[in-house]
């Protein structure tokens, strides 16, 4: 019996690096997963790599920018009779560029994205969850979210949207006690992702998404059933 044997879980931004290491990760612990990601390529990928391990997965187009996008990921769940026993909300993008050159437009991107994505798909997780008597939400911070540590210049954006992640953490985790929802996040230093190489080219690390899928997993499982509002920051060892 794996960990996640018979739930239903939601991961968001599972096309590439530890989205798709996360979906996988919990098929191979019994889940069935609802997979997600902006690109079509990408996400068929993932969920061929996972039925081609026996594990069970559905996947689905989906910009958790858009609102309708989102109704559609969640209407994913009619056919596990509406259940949901797990969210990561892992879903991100970004844009490189110095305050001074940002468009509005570009701003609102990834805010739209990183941040109310986040809110709107765990709002629709939220009610689910509060009336099937409890369930876990495992957002994904960055360390560009934490304060003190130094920023790369360029993401403004960004981090301001993990800045908001880890607010949102907080007070889903407070609202969500009374009826058993677990919310807590992992922010993440460098790991060896496209974004990554997006980003911050000059750096390297050893850290792979395989390593933060396995702290998702722990968050998402009753072995942290005592955690709620926690962000495990993940430095590198580099």
């Amino acid at each position: 019996m794996g960990e996640l044997e018979g739930k239903v879980t939601i991961v968001t931004g599972a096309g590439r690096g530890i989205g798709r290491a996360t979906a996988i990760r919990f098929a191979k612990e019994g889940a069935t997963v609802i997979c997600c990601a902006r690109t079509t390529a990408q996400i068929a990928e993932t969920v061929r790599l996972i039925e081609q391990a026996g594990g069970k997965a559905v996947a689905l187009v989906a910009d958790v920018g858009r609102e309708a996008d989102v109704a559609r990921l969640f209407a994913a769940l009619d056919e596990f009779g509406g259940r949901l026993d797990v969210l990561v909300n892992n879903a991100a993008t970004l844009v490189v560029k110095p305050v001074l050159e940002m468009s509005l437009a570009e701003w609102d991107t990834v805010l739209a994205v990183n941040l109310r994505g986040a809110f709107v798909c765990s709002q629709r997780a939220m009610r689910i969850m509060a009336a099937q008597g409890g369930g876990a939400i495992v957002n994904l911070g960055s360390l560009s979210g934490v304060a003190n540590v130094e920023k790369f210049p360029g993401l403004a954006a960004y981090n301001v949207s993990k800045y908001g992640i880890l607010g949102l953490t907080e007070i889903m985790s407070v609202e969500g006690k009374p009826y058993g929802v677990r919310v807590n996040a992992v922010s993440p230093g460098a790991v060896d992702t496209q974004m990554l190489h997006e980003a911050a080219p000059h750096l390297h690390t050893s850290t792979t998404p395989d390593d933060i899928a396995d702290t998702i997993l722990y968050l998402a499982s009753d072995r942290a059933r005592h955690l709620n509002g926690a962000n495990i920051i993940v430095f590198s060892n580099e």
